[in-house]
């Protein structure tokens, strides 16, 4: 489902990614590990175009961008329709209500039918357990049931792939697990994903491969029980070990 190859980001001088090759299969969960400033949310956002590798290639379905050439928008729009974001922050629009936000992309940008759209944001919602919070706007909302939203709103755009940029790291703890819920069963329903998350026990738990990160690069990659167990790289060691002395696996 996702090819990337030598895909590198610089911003000025200073290279972020420094030759990343991954391939992740359809179905597959992938969660990527790593330090603050690894270059994991880098990665995700060249992999939606949010930002524009330096050089390198990476394939959804059917659909290769090689950022060493000159690219149309038309280009960029056709690739960035193969994937949907989840963000940090959850973005959603203050003025609309939660049905209103999920069926914001469709109409917008896919120029669906108004009652098709409605009809899909009202499933959508009921299945991250929102059916009772359609009508209500984000600052009825708590953080969880937001990022909800988020979620449903991504979905809405029907994307070959999901990206989830640090999910739950906004907030607050007993919200947590409401989230990663509607992930797991995502996760369960076959829906292909790429996960940045300081979660570790999101990520032993649902992910099919962990990826660990440090310095724009991906240093080891394995099943989970393999990175959380067995270790081969010696930076993979440091990291998780710190992890494990702050109770955070």
């Amino acid at each position: 489902m996702i090819s990337i190859k030598n895909l590198h980001k610089k911003f000025g001088d200073l290279e972020v990614l420094k030759g990343i090759d991954a391939d992740v299969q359809k179905g597959q969960a992938i969660v990527v590990i790593g330090p603050s400033g690894s270059g994991k949310t880098t990665f995700l956002r060249c992999l939606n175009t949010l930002e524009t590798p330096t050089s390198g290639s990476v394939t959804i379905d059917e659909q290769t961008v090689d950022f060493s050439k000159s690219l149309s928008k038309k280009q960029i729009m056709a690739f960035r329709k193969q994937s949907a974001m989840v963000f940090q922050h959850y973005n959603l629009f203050p003025h609309m209500t939660a049905l209103e936000n999920v069926m914001e992309g469709p109409i917008t940008v896919q120029k669906q039918d108004k009652k098709l759209a409605r009809k899909k944001a009202e499933q959508l919602l009921t299945k991250v357990g929102l059916g009772e919070k359609i009508n209500e706007y984000p600052f009825q909302l708590s953080g969880g049931q937001q990022q909800r939203v988020g979620i449903a709103r991504a979905l809405a755009l029907e994307p070959k792939v999901m990206l989830f940029d640090e999910p739950t790291s906004a907030l607050d703890p007993e919200l947590v697990g409401e989230v990663l819920q509607v992930m797991k069963d995502l996760a369960a329903e076959g829906m292909t994903m790429v996960v940045v998350t300081h979660e570790m026990r999101f990520a032993k738990g649902v992910a099919d491969e962990v990826l660990f990160m440090d310095e724009g690069r991906i240093i080891e990659r394995g099943k989970p029980e393999d990175i959380f167990n067995h270790p081969k790289e010696e930076r993979t060691q440091r990291f998780l070990n710190l992890i494990q002395k702050t109770d955070i696996i």
